[in-house]
């Protein structure tokens, strides 16, 4: 461990105080007692998760695939609205999967990221589809392959973003910023500036809430969870979830808070704490739920409901992480499976490049769905 860091410089002895006043991330084995700590944690929604006043908004076929438009209330705020996509030339029950979109520092869209409606692609994620998935849907992907798949919006996306002149009240008004998406209208570009700073002021209003952003969003998951096993198309016992980057931090949420859940699959957002320290620390509050790191890691959080199955796909260039945290996290989920005895439960899969899901990587995580899922 370094005595000097350059983000924090004449700080640099703070960690080591700080690691003096009690165990930072210490080893959480799996099990009931770290589920119930990280619910304790995540600190919302104790009470049904139970999505009200569920509306079919619209339908669709498309080529090979059917789909729908569904919405509704989470018990405050905008209702979700949210796409379930599905093969058009089966009849009977399929197993399913919960898309989850990424964060991406672009709120204006949420399900749009990952999943096609009736109009095709939505304006505006072109650069974004190409950048991070290989230029395609991967819900439509995962359908094709014989799931149905939901993609839902959450807390501060899409249908569930704030409204621009209520975070401008909040926060001010701002240049907009270049983003690497090219192709969004200055409007959405205005839109994801305000809602990143924006983010930073919900987040304390979680905390002065008795709650953190990580739970609020892993709440709206399992409801939207909650409604894809509620469908008579889906097999309820062959559930899984998926997402890349903050899709993948909502999906360590979910599979660690629900226990429907069959299958994991994270890709690009996974490290210990540790392997952040001094070299990126700008992720989303979903990734730091307030206090976690007394009772354990990152990876132990993924890893609390071992042996159920969990995949990881890593990048070995992506700058969000440092390679040493990728691989010092893949060695602790290895031990947590081999530690209830069902090592082959857990598979870490390294790529070469930066920061991504694409069409190759999407390849291996369906094969591994389809043959954990049937």
């Amino acid at each position: 461990m370094p005595t000097h860091y350059q983000h924090l410089g004449v700080y640099s002895d703070w960690v080591d105080v700080a690691r003096r006043q009690q165990t930072l991330y210490p080893a959480a084995a799996p099990g009931p007692a770290t589920q119930a700590r990280v619910r304790e944690v995540l600190s919302f929604c104790q009470t049904a998760e139970t999505p009200l006043a569920v509306r079919l908004e619209q339908q669709w076929q498309s080529d090979d695939l059917n789909g729908e438009e569904i919405s509704w209330s989470v018990g405050f705020g905008p209702r979700t609205h949210a796409y379930v996509v599905k093969p058009a030339s089966v009849s009977g029950p399929l197993p399913g999967i919960v898309a989850l979109h990424d964060h991406s520092d672009y709120k204006f869209h949420g399900k749009e990221k990952i999943a096609d409606g009736p109009a095709g692609i939505a304006p505006g994620l072109n650069a974004l589809r190409g950048l991070e998935y290989g230029g395609r849907s991967y819900v439509a992907a995962l359908a094709r392959e014989g799931f149905v798949v939901l993609a839902h919006d959450c807390f501060l996306w899409g249908s569930r973003r704030f409204p621009l002149e209520t975070m401008m009240a909040a926060v001010g008004d701002q240049a907009s910023a270049s983003s690497e998406f090219g192709d969004a209208s200055p409007e959405i570009e205005h839109y994801n500036t305000i809602a990143a700073l924006h983010e930073q002021r919900v987040a304390k209003y979680c905390n002065a809430l008795g709650t953190s952003l990580a739970g609020v969003v892993a709440c709206e998951d399992r409801i939207a969870t909650n409604y894809l096993l509620s469908r008579p198309d889906v097999i309820a016992d062959r559930v899984g979830c998926i997402g890349l980057s903050g899709g993948g931090n909502r999906a360590a949420l979910l599979n660690a808070t629900h226990d429907r859940i069959a299958a994991t699959v994270i890709i690009g957002l996974m490290t210990t704490y540790e392997g952040l320290l001094d070299h990126n620390l700008s992720h989303s509050w979903l990734l730091f739920p307030f206090g976690w790191a007394r009772y354990g890691d990152w990876p132990d959080l993924a890893a609390c409901r071992a042996p159920v199955p969990l995949l990881v796909q890593y990048d070995l260039e992506d700058h969000l992480f440092t390679e040493a945290g990728m691989r010092a996290a893949h060695a602790r989920l290895t031990h947590h499976y081999a530690s209830v005895g069902r090592p082959v439960n857990y598979v870490g899969q390294f790529y070469p490049g930066p920061h991504k899901f694409d069409v190759e990587m999407q390849a291996a995580a369906i094969a591994w769905l389809r043959q954990q899922l049937g």
